[in-house]
């Protein structure tokens, strides 16, 4: 599988963090392509949007964009036609439903869904501990987390746990390799601190080979081999059985399908 080119430009008036979220909830539906995004926040003038379409045709990338102002909008599609540059809006068009719908006019203040309130810190917060204790980098941060994930390589543990931290949750994952026994403080959390992710041998079988493609790499390669693949399911259902903690299958799931049973499991889990 190949593109032209996987940057997307995220423009914004205000922080960005909106665009970002939704390209790469967008982006985490495609296993076999890694995507760069570049933001660039807090644009509030005409020559910064001229510049990133202009950098946007030369890297044949393509634009998210939430500009409140009308006349940065204006700028960026006029500039975006002009140069073949693909532009999606992430929030002009809710807006103008709820303007024609209500009747109501919109206040064009950038950046006042993130207020500085509790729960933005909150996410903000969230996201950080998540790339921090992304792939079992920091083993102490498990105790820390209100959810660990586990499961071998490419089971979506990095994307799920950055979709759940944007929903204000702290997300580690480890990852389960037969070579490398897991840190102790895995073994030392409560069961119902424990989500493992499992998948169809097949499957993994296709997004492993896939990845390898992408890499470049030869499609006999050991790490998409059956017996690699078995080795690794065997392996990580044992340790999940020690671990005695919820197993969700996420064969042909989609990241937002397997959040959305997390986040459930965990409200009931609080009750």
């Amino acid at each position: 599988m190949s593109i032209n080119s996987s940057i997307v430009y995220v423009v914004s008036d205000s922080v960005g963090e909106t665009a970002e979220f939704v390209v790469r909830a967008a982006a985490s539906q495609y296993d076999y392509v890694r995507f760069e995004i570049r933001k660039i926040s807090y644009v509030n003038d005409e020559a910064t949007v001229r510049e990133v379409v202009a950098k946007a045709r030369e890297t044949k990338g393509m634009i998210a964009y939430t500009l409140i102002m009308p006349n940065l909008r204006d700028v960026l599609r006029q500039e975006a036609e002009v140069n073949d540059v693909r532009i999606v809006d992430i929030m002009g068009p809710m807006m103008a439903a709820l303007e024609d719908t209500f009747h109501m006019e919109p206040k064009l203040r950038p950046g006042l869904i993130h207020q500085l309130d509790d729960d933005y810190f909150s996410r903000v917060d969230a996201i950080e501990f998540a790339v921090s204790a992304d792939d079992g980098k920091d083993p102490h941060a498990l105790i820390r987390a209100d959810v660990v994930l586990v499961g071998v390589s490419r089971t979506s543990k990095t994307p799920l746990s950055m979709y759940l931290a944007h929903k204000g949750l702290r997300v580690a994952n480890v990852p389960l390799v037969p070579e490398i026994r897991p840190p102790e403080e895995l073994f030392a959390l409560h069961k119902e601190m424990v989500i493992g992710l499992t998948i169809n041998p097949d499957d993994l079988s296709s997004i492993r080979h896939e990845r390898i493609r992408s890499l470049g790499l030869r499609d006999e390669a050991r790490y998409a081999s059956d017996e690699r693949i078995r080795q690794e399911l065997e392996y990580a259902e044992t340790i999940m059985q020690k671990l005695a903690c919820r197993v969700i299958d996420v064969s042909r799931r989609a990241v937002e399908e397997t959040a959305n049973l997390i986040l459930d499991y965990v409200a009931h889990r609080n009750v």
